[in-house]
């Protein structure tokens, strides 16, 4: 799958824009500031239905604008497929797939599969559980839509069971029944899809972060549920007094954690920002080999200045990464253009060179 052009109207601070990419290399050239990553964010929005910096859409609107409009054509193996978006202020954003609407966007999610590196992924060490749960349900639903749809109605359910435990009047033991039969039903499915998924997930973010760091480092990344140890159901049962005192349930996948550790230790405490930085990377491009193998193409990789905080010998071993047979279609920004140079040094494929100024790109 390759993304072959990209049309904006009022997307941010980008007025219009239309532009056609190469089938490999696709870089990004600007001072902070300037629109570079609105251009992946656009690309990112085409795939996943929402933005991946601000989750409201009317926020994406360029000032004093009414409404945007995103269009691309992306070629397949032996078809094209043209994805309009468009976005009014107060009302429904529409999505379409070849000139027809779709009934419910999580239709969408999995047809075009991309992974996105950017410097918000410093949130998954630092911030809380559920922006790990958010990192490993995103790359399991993009290939399993039955693991989306669980997850839907799993979150549905907590939120009818936590409503129960807020209500001032007495409630009838049946009705928690009801819901926490759901949660149990649904987060069985999910919490054996997520243990698969680690399973075959973490050999692979290993070996990313040995190759790029020089094996100097040992990673870990650690599933850790509720699921492993107790019937779920009866856990429910069990601590529903206790939950009616906090008014949340504290059981269920809701409360899975995923334990990032750096030689043993968890890497929020010990990991320079250099070792951070090599530890999101290289999540990332196993997220990118794991869908690669599941939608059996290759996603679209968007590297949003990646190389800030990092030495010189790993700077050298991404780029030799992505700059390999295994990675297809890559759009980088970065406002240093030897980074860029290095890349394209090693590449005798086709590449194509933006210049982005105050929302304005040339080619």
């Amino acid at each position: 799958m390759r993304l072959i052009s990209l049309s904006l109207i009022n997307y941010k601070n980008i007025a219009e824009a239309d532009l056609v990419f190469s089938p490999k290399i696709n870089c990004f050239i600007g001072n902070n500031g300037m629109g570079k990553t609105n251009i992946l964010d656009a690309i990112y929005f085409l795939s996943f239905c929402k933005s991946h910096s601000n989750l409201i859409d009317s926020q994406n609107i360029r000032h004093n604008e009414d409404f945007c409009v995103l269009q691309a054509k992306y070629a397949f193996d032996d078809k094209i497929e043209e994805i309009y978006c468009g976005i009014k202020n107060k009302q429904k954003k529409q999505f379409k797939r070849n000139k027809k609407e779709y009934e419910r966007l999580s239709d969408h999610i999995g047809l075009l599969p991309l992974v996105m590196v950017s410097p918000d992924d410093s949130v998954l060490i630092s911030e809380g559980s559920d922006e790990r749960r958010k990192f490993i349900d995103g790359v399991i639903s993009q290939f399993n839509k039955t693991y989306l749809s669980n997850l839907l109605n799993y979150n549905n359910a907590l939120k009818q069971r936590n409503a129960i435990l807020k209500a001032e009047q007495p409630v009838d033991p049946t009705i928690l029944d009801i819901w926490e039969d759901q949660m149990a039903t649904y987060g069985n499915y999910i919490y054996a899809q997520r243990r698969r998924f680690i399973d075959e997930f973490v050999p692979v973010f290993q070996d990313f972060y040995s190759r790029i760091c020089g094996g100097n480092e040992q990673i870990d990344l650690f599933y850790k549920s509720q699921h492993d140890e107790h019937d779920i159901k009866q856990r429910m049962i069990e601590t529903r007094e206790r939950d009616f005192l906090l008014g949340y349930s504290t059981q269920g996948i809701h409360k899975d954690e995923l334990e990032m550790l750096l030689n043993g230790y968890p890497i929020k405490r010990v990991g320079s920002q250099g070792q951070n930085k090599t530890y999101l990377i290289s999540l990332k491009l196993a997220q990118f080999d794991f869908l690669k193998r599941t939608h059996n193409l290759s996603p679209l990789l968007l590297l949003d200045d990646i190389f800030d905080k990092l030495d010189s010998n790993r700077v050298k071993k991404i780029v030799e990464l992505v700059s390999g047979e295994t990675f297809g279609q890559i759009f980088i920004t970065d406002t240093n253009r030897e980074h860029l140079d290095l890349i394209l040094q090693q590449l005798s494929q086709d590449s194509a060179i933006f210049q982005v100024e105050n929302g304005q790109i040339s080619h």
